[in-house]
């Protein structure tokens, strides 16, 4: 008996090194498919919290700035409303009829919204429905992006081989810094060769337009993909629930929960760094708007080339741990790194920057493989859209808004410290209380009360 089981675990080591095999030479075509409409609907959301301060004058009232601009960041807030209901939209078809039609369908409206910010007429052109029409192309934005990124972290995972889903998952994040990057690298490029005039005038709509053609791509690339292997196990094994949304909230609650608390952190810590801090370093620190865009780029960078090397960790030590210590770092040192960046010195406002990415960088690189972990597939799309979203929306979308409110409020220039720690103080102590996920077997029905709410530690 003891040989047959032998033989058993030999035989499932050597299909499993074939299937992972298998999966490497897939995630050629995947990470592409992938990252490219990941790249589209970050792209977007860059451009508008780089260009803020151009935003703000041109669908705004410009005789009071601060005002224009928190109006801007108010406008931003609102497209965070409709990502919940995309999220059940676009989550529940994605765990009934597969990933990949409708991640294609998700990166062609994000495209053609982005795009359509770029052909808006101004306030000055027709008054306050410039501001109106705004508001309705980011409710559009909203219920796209609901779709995008859980549908693409669980593409990523259910490609990955299994010892390494933390390290290809880290990709999501690479691809929307590198979006992040591309917008304030693109904001800088104009700045320099147009000048703030020309920028200010019309210069600000090139890189909207931008989006479409590569909405195109993402839509061909994806429409090219099959779906992923522990979705077609799913179908095979008849697992498909017609009722992902409700199975969800059945029996992987507590696993819903723990997904909105890890996230909370990631939402607050993205929209500060990369919606918020370029209008804050020309607002309220008073660096030129080059310099703004610098700072910001080169703290981007940072974390891209940082969040794989987390993702690998991860799947060596475990998630929990890069998460925690990420989130210890913002609790500690968020307002003296605020105050580093405060000091007016461009040198120190790029360590600082660099600083805060590399504590987002340490929880993006194991969150992505976290989140998704803590589902089956047949209802992984679902729960992870509703669980990201819900936080998102909640708290995502009022970072730039509360962040800018907090300084005029309080007269600190280092106030959004307090809030992101809060936010991170929240997502530690979740972390701490749910299971680690690194090692956890993906292939299981959503009936599975154990696989849904019980540790797997190694």
């Amino acid at each position: 008996m003891n040989q047959d089981m032998a033989t058993a675990d030999a035989q499932r080591s050597v299909q499993e090194i074939e299937n992972d095999a298998q999966r490497r030479q897939a995630l050629k075509k995947v990470l592409p498919a992938a990252g490219i409409g990941h790249f589209v609907e970050w792209f977007d959301f860059g451009l508008y919290g780089t260009l803020a301060t151009v935003i703000s004058a041109t669908f705004f009232n410009s005789d009071n700035p601060q005002s224009a601009l928190l109006s801007t960041f108010a406008v931003f807030a609102v497209g965070f409303i409709m990502r919940p209901i995309g999220g059940m939209f676009w989550g529940s078809r994605g765990d009934r009829h597969g990933r990949k039609n409708v991640l294609a369908t998700v990166v062609i409206l994000t495209s053609v919204s982005t795009f359509l910010i770029g052909v808006l007429p101004t306030y000055s052109q027709i008054g306050v429905w410039a501001s109106v029409l705004l508001v309705l192309v980011r409710l559009l934005q909203g219920f796209a992006a609901g779709g995008e990124s859980s549908g693409a972290t669980s593409l990523l995972l259910e490609y990955a081989p299994s010892k390494h889903r933390g390290f290809v998952t880290s990709f999501i994040d690479v691809f929307g810094f590198l979006a992040f990057l591309a917008g304030a690298a693109l904001g800088l490029l104009l700045t320099l060769t147009m000048g703030e005039d020309t920028l200010n005038s019309w210069g600000w709509r090139i890189p909207f337009w931008v989006a479409l053609p590569l909405g195109l791509i993402g839509v061909y690339l994806r429409m090219k993909l099959e779906d992923t292997p522990e979705f077609r196990a799913a179908q095979e094994g008849g697992e498909v629930t017609d009722s992902p949304l409700r199975d969800s909230f059945k029996v992987a609650w507590k696993a819903l929960l723990f997904c909105v608390g890890f996230v909370v952190v990631k939402a607050v810590g993205h929209w500060l760094l990369q919606t918020f801090m370029p209008s804050y370093l020309k607002t309220d620190l008073k660096y030129n708007q080059t310099q703004s865009f610098e700072v910001t780029v080169i703290g981007f960078l940072v974390i891209v080339v940082l969040v794989p090397f987390f993702g690998w960790l991860s799947d060596t030590v475990g998630r929990k741990p890069l998460m925690i210590g990420g989130c210890i770092g913002f609790v500690v040192l968020s307002y003296p790194t605020l105050m580093l960046m405060g000091s007016g010195h461009f040198w120190a406002a790029v360590a600082a920057m660099a600083i805060l990415g590399a504590f987002m960088a340490a929880i993006d690189g194991a969150i992505n493989a976290a989140m998704p972990e803590l589902f089956p597939t047949n209802i992984r799309y679902g729960s992870m859209s509703i669980s990201y979203n819900v936080a998102v929306s909640v708290f995502g979308g009022v970072t730039p808004y509360v962040a800018t409110g907090l300084i005029a409020w309080t007269g600190n220039n280092y106030s959004p410290a307090f809030f992101i720690g809060a936010a991170a103080l929240i997502s530690m102590i979740t972390i701490f209380l749910a299971p680690e996920t690194a090692h956890r077997n993906l292939v299981a029905r959503a009936g599975d009360q154990t696989q849904l709410t019980t540790a797997h530690n190694h």
